[in-house]
């Protein structure tokens, strides 16, 4: 079924879509939050909260991309699921030591809105600049959380070459960000 005919479905409010975005998308949805959280049980805890989500929300929303807007809203689903078991323990996921990587080179701006959109416009500028395998290897660490590990297996390289290409990636993203006028 195509992600066009599962948004119609919710956008019928048959139930249908549930079924078929678990069929298609369960496994992508179980990546993204297993790797922020580190723990299966709790994963599969923000799947299903992910799929009351979007089932709450579209209608009204109409995603363009519903693997786009699936792992959005994983990703912030457990970046909370995290946020709030923070006080209990540590997550065993990858989330604290990718933030511990990037903490070098981006600034927080978490706390003013119009410079959280500055941000994320020139970080796709320079996303965008990157070679494919470059940006795809960022994004796979910095967005989806994967362990360095499970990268250099994907893209047949050393671990070490893995965390030499993001130091570099880093440094690049950290002089770019100065040009810009953002400063850690």
């Amino acid at each position: 079924m195509t992600d066009e005919q599962i948004v119609d479905l919710y956008n019928k409010r048959s139930e249908d879509a549930l079924s078929e975005t678990e069929k298609k998308y369960a496994r992508y949805c179980r990546y993204i939050a297993f790797s922020i959280l580190g723990d299966e049980e709790d994963a599969k805890e923000v799947v299903n909260d992910t799929y009351l989500r979007v089932w709450n929300s579209i209608p009204p929303q109409c995603p363009r991309s519903l693997k786009a807007y699936l792992g959005t809203v994983t990703r912030h689903l457990s970046l909370d699921y995290l946020q709030k078991k923070q006080s209990v323990r540590r997550g065993g996921g990858q989330y604290h030591l990718a933030l511990e990587e990037l903490e070098e080179c981006i600034p927080d701006s978490s706390d003013d809105l119009n410079a959280s959109i500055a941000l994320q416009q020139i970080l796709n500028r320079f996303l965008g600049g990157l070679p494919r395998k470059t940006r795809d290897i960022f994004v796979r660490r910095y967005w989806y959380m994967s362990p360095i590990a499970e990268i250099a297996k994907d893209y047949s390289m050393g671990e070490s070459g893995v965390k030499m290409l993001l130091h570099r990636t880093r440094n690049k993203l950290k002089e770019y960000l100065k040009k810009e006028g953002f400063f850690v």
